[in-house]
């Protein structure tokens, strides 16, 4: 059974609006107001010593990910201000499901400058498989899509922190994801996020950053779209995780 529903979603620091009217599963949305997140990139010959290392702070299974990602653009019918929405299918699931995201603005001033965790607005929520043909419907064109094939690692330490790592592929013909390739062979995107509030927000962005000082032998994690690369010393640290099996939590 589906519900119609409208999201309504006000950028904080852009002074944008978005309304999004998906067909909503009939669970309870999956909402946000406010999103902390870091990135950064491994070597895939690396990625199994993560791996390890991650098992061993987290203490929990890691979730396997296999999700295309549509990125969707506004045309010019829909407002003077373009927005972008993405829409992300999970295909580990015996029945794919479907997710809309829209990312707003990050927040600024000297704080926000002054923390290496970005910290944006976000809305997203579950919706019924016929959304591509909604947004397509609204006027959104197909930007591009991906197909990020990996793991997850969902857990509480001081936030509700997920960290995933992942693949990133593109598709050489619209919606082929068997023939996916990887974007930058032999590199992984590793992403660490948690959900945050305007009143909470210090507080998970020091628990992301005390998380990261455990991954930082083996990757550096900086705020999006500001990479510095893969680290130096990642061979010998994974070297030192694989020869012990990394399996103690810290």
């Amino acid at each position: 059974m589906v519900l119609d529903c409208c999201l309504h979603m006000k950028g904080t620091n852009t002074g944008t609006e978005l309304l999004i009217c998906v067909g909503l599963l009939r669970d309870e949305p999956k909402l946000r107001a406010m999103e902390c997140v870091v990135q950064g990139i491994i070597e895939t010959q690396h990625v199994e010593a993560l791996e390890i290392l991650l098992q061993g702070l987290c203490g929990v299974p890691k979730e396997r990910l296999r999700i295309h990602e549509l990125c969707l653009k506004s045309g010019p019918n829909l407002g003077a201000v373009a927005s972008e929405v993405r829409l992300l299918c999970d295909l580990e699931q015996p029945e794919p499901t479907w997710t809309v995201r829209h990312v707003g603005g990050a927040m600024r001033g000297a704080g926000a400058e002054q923390i290496s965790v970005l910290v944006r607005t976000v809305v997203e929520s579950k919706a019924s498989k016929n959304v591509l043909r909604f947004f397509y419907t609204l006027g959104y064109k197909l930007d591009h899509e991906l197909l990020r094939v990996g793991f997850a690692f969902h857990f509480q330490r001081g936030a509700q922190i997920t960290v995933t790592v992942t693949s990133v592929n593109k598709m050489l013909k619209l919606h082929a994801t068997e023939e996916a390739v990887p974007v930058t062979p032999g590199i992984q995107l590793v992403e660490v996020t948690a959900p945050a509030s305007s009143d909470n927000y210090t507080e998970v962005v020091a628990a992301i950053s005390s998380f990261c000082e455990y991954l930082a032998p083996l990757l550096h994690l900086s705020k999006p779209n500001v990479s510095a690369g893969v680290v130096p010393t990642a061979a010998a640290a994974a070297a030192s995780l694989m020869s012990n099996g990394g399996g103690k939590t810290l």
